[in-house]
């Protein structure tokens, strides 16, 4: 009836509680670990087993090393993104493809967003679209604020899933809406939408949350088409 208790690494310990975790979306892609030596105290473990923990993270995925930081890598990065942004980069249709799929994540993810925010999603929607205005009145980049905005609403759905398959397009986001949105007016209507969008949120408002979404996806698919030269 029992199973012999098998002796557990350390190291082991580590790499199951990190991706327990990630699984309960306590940890989400782009979250940044702290520094080792922060990390050995609060494990209560020696650096050695910390390093071979944190490295069998990074070859399985879930970890990614920028210089001298680690952060929380989307699971779905290398499988999807790379490929997703060939498939653009050959055949402008696909772009159009990633936007009807964009529909349908993000018309859910604002729809239970609505339903689900905390006070603390809430305030830091509120905080990329005060920093999106800004850059934009100022003339600097906005295009990671935009693009930081349909991450949060992922984030506020408590959806690890929903949470990693936005991560995996957020660089696409920040490409297509850079190339397409160069006119000042065009870029204040995104903001607008995205005022509308929050403002469905934070009052708990699904279906007009979703309703806001889609308005302004097909904003964003009728500008792309024109800027294809297609008919809107």
């Amino acid at each position: 009836m029992f199973k012999s208790v098998k002796h557990v690494r350390v190291s082991d310990e580590i790499v199951n509680q990190v991706k327990t975790l990630i699984s309960d979306g306590k940890l989400k892609p782009g979250d940044r670990l702290p520094p080792e030596r922060d990390l050995v105290k609060e494990f209560s473990v020696s650096r050695p087993s910390l390093r071979e923990a944190l490295n069998t993270l990074v070859t399985m995925g879930f970890l990614e090393v920028k210089g001298k930081r680690t952060f929380i890598k989307s699971v779905a990065t290398e499988s999807m993104q790379n490929p997703l942004s060939l498939l653009i980069k050959a055949d402008i249709q696909k772009l159009f493809d990633l936007i009807e799929v964009r529909k349908a994540i993000e018309a859910w993810g604002a729809f239970h967003a609505a339903q689900r925010a905390t006070e603390e999603d809430i305030e830091q929607l509120e905080n990329i679209i005060e920093e999106m205005k800004k850059s934009f009145e100022e003339g600097r980049s906005w295009e990671k604020q935009d693009a930081d905005f349909h991450l949060g609403i992922a984030h506020a759905t408590h959806n690890t899933i929903q949470t990693h398959m936005m991560s995996t397009i957020y660089d696409l986001l920040r490409e297509s809406v850079a190339k397409v949105f160069k006119d000042r007016v065009k870029v204040k209507k995104l903001l607008d939408h995205h005022q509308r969008i929050f403002k469905a949120i934070k009052n708990h408002s699904p279906d007009r949350a979703r309703e806001r979404t889609l308005e302004h996806l097909n904003y964003v698919e009728s500008e792309v088409k024109a800027s294809a030269g297609q008919e809107k």
